[in-house]
């Protein structure tokens, strides 16, 4: 499991948060596609899974640019990240 990162991603849309496996050799767009489809399917389709959605840093609220790949980032083991 080295190449992936356990996170724990909140979804202020639904008042839930998930505890996902991310790879850190993605970049953060792909990541945000992969995340957007599972927590639209665990939701019954109330997320909704789009291009616009986002990820947010939990600690200060930056915005990760889509083009930066997950280890460049500062997203860790235990981090709290925020879809919207």
């Amino acid at each position: 499991m080295n190449n992936k990162v356990l996170v724990e991603v909140v979804v202020p849309v639904l008042e839930e948060s998930y505890d996902v496996y991310i790879p850190i050799n993605r970049k953060v767009g792909n990541v945000i596609g992969l995340l957007s489809k599972i927590i639209s399917d665990l939701s019954g389709g109330y997320f909704v899974a789009n291009e616009t959605n986002s990820l947010y840093s939990g600690d200060n609220g930056d915005r990760y640019p889509v083009n930066t790949y997950i280890f460049d980032t500062d997203i860790r083991n235990g981090s709290k990240i925020i879809l919207m």
